[in-house]
Order: C-alpha cells, then sequence, then structure tokens
C-alpha cells in the first residue's frame, strides 16, 4: 500500500465524525480499540510464532485498571463504589485506594499488562516451553482470570463487571465532545502503533524475531538466545492489549469478565488471522470487518454469532497455512518473473 493510499485512509477515518451517526462512529471507534489487541497478535503470532489464546487477560487487565479509577472518581474519601455497597463490603481494599489517582491508573495500564507478560513469558520461555503448550497454558491462564474475576462479586464487580461511570480527568464521558476526542485519539494511536511496528519489525530485532520464528534452533546455534526476544515480543502484544481494554472500557462504558474470558481471546487470533497475521494494516482491516459482521448478526441473531465465530476458527486454523504457503508461492512468482524481464532487457 503506497503512501498515498495511506494517507487518504487517515483523512478518511479523521474525518468520519463529519460523515457518520453517533452510534456509527462510537461502533468504529470500538472497533478500532479491538484492532489493539490484533496488532499485538500478528507481533506475537505472526512476527514471533507464538500462538497465545489468552490475550484477554492482558486486555482485561488495561480495561479494569483504568475502569477501577472511572468507579473511585468524584467519590469522597470513606465512600465505596455502589457494588461494594450492594455487597456488604465495608471498607476499600488497600489494593484499590491507588487507583484514585489518574496518573496511577493509566501508567497501571500501560505497565501491568507487559510487565505480567512479561514474568509468565519469562517463565516459558528460558524453559523452552513452545507451540501448543503456550497455547493450553496461556487459554487456561484466561479461564482463570474470568473465573476469578466473577468469583470476586464484592471487589470486582463479579459477573457484571465495572460500569456506571461519571467523568475521567474531569470530562463527561458521556458527551458527544468527549466520545468524538476520544475517537480521534484512537484513531491517532492506532496509526501511530502501525507505524511503529513498520519501524521496529525492520530494526534487529525485528529481524531476529523473524528469525526465530522461522528457525528457532539455527538461531540458537548462531549463538543467540531466542527467550528474551520472545520475552519482549509477549510484552509487546500485551502492552497493545492492555491498551486496547483501556480504550475500549472508556468508549463501550463497561468492561467485565464476558470480555476477557476463552471466547475474547480466541476472537482476538480470529481478526489476526483473517489479516493473514503478518500484515498489521489487514489485521485493522478485518477487524473492524468482522466486528461490523458480528454486530448486525448478533442484533439479528444473537446465538448464531458464537456458531458463525467457531466456523471462522477452525477455517483460520485449516485453511490458514495453505493461503500462508500461497501467498509464498505467488510472490517468489513474482519475484522470479520480474528478474527474468530485467534479464530479458539487458544489452
Amino acid at each position: 500500500m503506497g503512501r498515498v493510499t495511506r494517507l487518504v485512509l487517515i483523512l478518511i477515518l479523521a474525518a468520519a465524525p463529519w460523515y457518520l451517526s453517533a452510534y456509527d462512529l462510537s461502533l468504529l471507534g470500538r472497533f478500532l480499540a479491538l484492532a489493539l489487541p490484533a496488532l499485538g497478535i500478528v507481533w506475537l503470532w505472526g512476527y514471533a510464532g507464538i500462538l497465545s489464546l489468552g490475550q484477554g487477560v492482558f486486555f482485561g487487565i488495561g480495561g479494569y485498571a483504568l475502569a477501577m479509577h472511572l468507579k473511585l472518581v468524584g467519590l469522597a474519601g470513606s465512600e465505596l463504589p455502589d457494588f461494594m455497597v450492594w455487597n456488604g463490603v465495608g471498607v476499600l481494599p488497600w489494593w484499590w485506594a491507588p487507583f484514585r489517582s489518574p496518573v496511577f491508573s493509566l501508567l497501571a495500564v500501560l505497565c501491568l499488562p507487559p510487565a505480567t507478560a512479561a514474568a509468565l513469558g519469562f517463565l516459558l520461555f528460558r524453559r523452552r516451553i513452545t507451540g501448543v503448550y503456550v497455547s493450553l497454558i496461556t487459554q487456561a491462564l484466561a479461564l482463570a482470570f474470568a473465573t476469578l474475576l466473577i468469583s470476586q462479586q464484592g471487589l470486582t464487580g463479579g459477573f457484571n463487571g465495572l460500569t456506571n461511570f461519571s467523568t475521567f480527568l474531569g470530562f463527561d464521558v458521556g458527551s458527544p465532545g468527549f466520545h468524538r476526542a476520544l475517537y480521534w485519539i484512537t484513531v491517532a494511536l492506532v496509526v501511530a502503533v502501525l507505524v511503529g511496528t513498520e519501524w521496529l519489525v525492520r530494526t534487529d530485532f525485528g529481524r531476529l524475531l523473524l528469525a526465530i520464528r522461522d528457525a528457532e534452533n539455527r538461531v540458537r546455534f548462531l549463538g543467540y538466545d531466542p527467550a528474551p526476544c520472545k520475552v519482549v515480543a509477549f510484552a509487546i502484544s500485551a502492552f497493545l492489549a492492555g491498551l486496547g481494554g483501556a480504550l475500549f472500557t472508556l468508549h463501550v462504558g463497561v468492561i467485565s469478565p464476558a470480555m476477557v474470558g476463552v471466547v475474547p481471546s480466541i476472537e482476538m487470533v480470529i481478526w489476526a488471522a483473517m489479516g493473514g497475521r503478518t500484515h498489521p494494516v489487514a489485521a485493522v482491516a478485518a477487524t473492524v470487518a468482522v466486528n461490523l459482521v458480528k454486530d448486525r448478526i448478533s442484533s439479528a441473531l444473537p446465538d448464531a454469532w458464537l456458531y458463525l465465530a467457531g466456523l471462522l476458527f477452525l477455517a483460520t486454523v485449516l485453511l490458514g497455512p495453505s493461503l500462508s504457503r500461497w501467498r509464498v508461492l505467488r510472490r517468489a512468482k513474482l519475484s522470479a518473473s520480474s528478474s527474468q524481464q530485467e534479464v530479458a532487457y539487458v544489452p
């Protein structure tokens, strides 16, 4: 995709508040927020070759870190969030108190997901745990995280999660102006991540990560330790998932266990896979398209989406490798054809 085409697409996205209704703009904003976890999957699965089925954990950490601040803002020192009062909690838990500060909450959004992923990745990759074992462990982690949130209703809001937010940094979160500004911030962050991804994958770190994906043992025999690179890739993917979770919470006004469990984690993989898993721009487009289809189908046939999501996941697993080989062969054929043409014009 050329630079002019990219600039036109960015301008079309930036001008959306002037030609979309408030509802459609809200949908596009939340879908673009979901594109950030999909870009994290591109880093982890597409570039590092690590398939995580638990990215919902990091999405949830980012979302809950911001939602805890949104529930506390505006409350007096002795007041408690409404769900704690309903569940008979008498004193604010000590680990909730720091989230009264917006600075601490934003730092938690940015730092907690990658720190958690780095710790988990260090334990996994130092022991050379790879492949399907990483997928199973991360999926189990997502299930455990969602179960923990549901079981601790007095501390986390339980199955209903955290909602009923009023203000953020002094702005009314329900005002049209706030939603327009949030949409532009989301677009800017997605564009910044795309630019950063394109730059970082061309650095030595990016090339080494691709080499680890294609032939990890060869990289190890050449004297490199793959574990630190895989830990960094895991942390990058978690950072993007956490950032997407915080933005999604602001767009939707709620964060709950239904958004952080196994099913959402698998949906994130589907978004990236539908875009080709190594193409960041395509992953963003696929995320928007798949979620738009989900919104339309869920409105008409609420129970049909889970079946369609299952079919998409099966198609991704069964057809994905074949499509990747077809792209490689097509690229090689085009390269060979170009080389023959250059030879033909040699005087």
